[in-house]
C-alpha cells in the first residue's frame, strides 16, 4: 500500500475517530469490545453507536425505549463527556508529535498540514499516518481513520472512504475516481436543501459538481459553494487553522413529549429544566452566553421562538429565567397543544472577568456564580440534580413520555 500515489502539492491529513464516543467507552471497559453498544441513556435517545449496533439496524436519534424493546442485546450507556474530552485531547496531542500545528475541528476529528514533513521526519506520508494510527490505538485503545489529500474537503472524503480503521490517499489525478462514487449530499458543507437543489439541476455526484464551470457555480450557488468546488478540484482555499478556539457555537436543550400538552406550568417547568441543564454545561466549559432563545413547537409542527439579548453574559439559570419568563408569556397561547420545548444558549464566549455594569447585573451574576460553583461540586460528588430550582420540579416529577435531546459536545466545543 505504500506505493499509492501521493498528492504533489499540499499534504492535508484528516484524522477522524471511529464511533468515537462508543470507542472511548470500550477503551474504558474492554469487555464491551465486539458488542452492540449505544450511548445516550441520559438523553433518552441514541447519541452514538458501535458498528455492531449499526449492523442490527440501530440508528442515531432512536429513542432508548425502542432500543430496550426491539434490541434487548444492545448495551445502553449514559454519555461520559468528561472522558470524551480527555481522550480527545490526548488523541490530538499524539497528532502534534508529528505535525507543527493541528486544527481541532471537533471533539473527534482534526486537520493537520504535513506538507514537507516527510523529509523532516524521514518517513513517507503513508508511514506517518500509520504511526499516528498505531500510537492512538496502542496508547488510547481507539481506532481512527485517516485521509490524505491536497485540500481539506478532499481529505474529508478520503477519511470517510474506508471505515473503521481506514487510511486513504487522494491526489489530483485520482480525485475524479473517488468523486464519481460520492453522492453530492455526502460532501462536507453541502446540506440537504442544497443537495436537493443540485439534484434537480442534474448534479448527483461530487464529480458532477466539481466538473461544472466556475461560472455555473457562481450563477446558481452562494460563495461558500465556490470554495467547496475549488477544494474538490484540488485548489487549497481552506487553510488549516491552528489558532485556539475562543468563539463557540451554542448549547441546545429540547424535550419532545407525547401526548402533546397545553399545561402552562408544565411547559414553563420544562424551560426551567432546559436552562438549568444548559447553564450547567456552560459552566463546565467555562462559557457564558450573550443571548438565549426559547421555542415552542405545536402539535402541528409550527415553531414559535423568541430571542433575548442578555444585558450581562451569565451562566446562572436564575438570571436567565427571570429574563425569559415574560417572553414565555408572549409565545404561549391558551388552547394550543405543544409537543416540544427548546432552549438555546447562543453567542458563547469564555467566562473572563466582565466589565461591571451600571445596574449591578454583573455583581448579581457573580453572586449566583459562587453559589453554583458549590452546587456543581456537590453534583460532582453525589450525582446530577441533588439540588435544583423549584420551577424545575414539575418537569422532573411529572415526566411525560418522550425524549430529551441536546447538542453534542462537538457542536459546543468547536463550531
Amino acid at each position: 500500500m505504500s506505493d499509492l500515489p501521493i498528492p504533489k502539492s499540499k499534504i492535508i491529513f484528516h484524522i477522524d475517530g471511529d464511533a468515537f464516543f462508543v470507542g472511548v467507552e470500550i477503551a474504558k471497559n474492554p469487555s464491551l469490545k465486539g458488542l452492540p453498544v449505544v450511548t445516550g441513556e441520559e438523553r433518552g435517545i441514541v447519541s452514538a453507536l458501535s458498528y455492531e449496533a449499526k449492523a442490527l439496524g440501530v440508528v442515531r436519534g432512536m429513542p432508548i425505549f425502542k432500543i430496550k424493546r426491539d434490541f434487548p442485546c444492545v448495551v445502553i450507556l449514559p454519555g461520559d463527556y468528561r472522558a470524551y474530552a480527555e481522550y480527545s485531547s490526548q488523541m490530538f496531542d499524539i497528532v502534534r508529535r508529528y505535525a507543527y500545528g493541528v486544527e481541532e475541528y471537533s471533539i473527534d476529528e482534526c486537520f493537520a498540514d504535513f506538507t514537507g514533513l516527510d523529509r523532516t521526519l524521514k518517513l513517507t506520508y503513508w508511514e506517518i499516518a500509520q504511526k499516528i494510527k498505531s500510537e492512538i490505538n496502542e496508547e488510547l485503545g481507539l481506532s481512527v481513520s485517516i485521509g490524505l489529500a491536497p485540500t481539506k474537503v478532499l481529505a474529508k472524503v478520503a477519511s470517510n472512504w474506508v471505515k473503521p480503521n481506514g487510511l486513504t490517499i487522494i491526489d489530483c489525478d485520482t480525485a475524479p475516481d473517488f468523486l464519481a462514487k460520492k453522492s453530492v449530499e455526502k460532501i462536507w458543507g453541502i446540506g440537504p436543501k442544497t443537495s436537493e437543489l443540485l439534484t434537480k439541476k442534474g448534479v448527483h455526484t461530487a464529480l458532477d459538481f466539481s466538473s461544472k464551470d466556475i461560472s455555473w457555480i457562481r450563477q446558481n450557488l452562494s460563495k461558500p459553494y465556490e470554495t467547496i468546488w475549488q477544494e474538490l478540484n484540488g485548489i487549497l482555499v481552506m487553510e488549516v487553522d491552528t489558532e485556539a478556539k475562543t468563539a463557540y457555537s451554542s448549547i441546545q436543550k429540547t424535550k419532545t413529549f407525547t401526548p402533546s400538552t397545553n399545561d402552562k406550568t408544565f411547559l414553563w417547568s420544562q424551560f426551567s429544566k432546559h436552562i438549568e441543564d444548559a447553564c450547567r454545561k456552560a459552566r463546565y466549559y467555562g462559557l457564558v452566553p450573550k443571548k438565549i432563545s426559547i421555542f415552542l413547537k405545536t402539535q402541528n409542527f409550527k415553531i414559535i421562538t423568541i430571542t433575548v439579548t442578555l444585558p450581562v453574559p451569565s451562566n446562572s439559570p436564575e438570571i436567565l429565567l427571570s429574563l425569559v419568563h415574560l417572553h414565555f408569556e408572549k409565545i404561549y397561547a391558551r388552547g394550543t397543544l405543544y409537543r416540544t420545548t427548546g432552549t438555546i444558549l447562543q453567542d458563547l464566549t469564555l467566562n473572563f472577568i466582565s466589565q461591571k455594569d451600571l445596574f449591578g447585573g454583573t455583581i448579581k451574576s457573580d453572586k449566583f456564580g459562587l453559589i453554583h460553583k458549590q452546587i456543581d461540586c456537590l453534583e460532582d460528588k453525589f450525582g446530577k440534580r441533588v439540588i435544583y430550582l423549584g420551577s424545575t420540579h414539575k418537569a422532573i416529577t411529572q415526566k411525560a413520555r418522550g425524549t430529551d435531546s441536546d447538542d453534542l459536545d462537538r457542536d459546543l466545543l468547536f463550531l
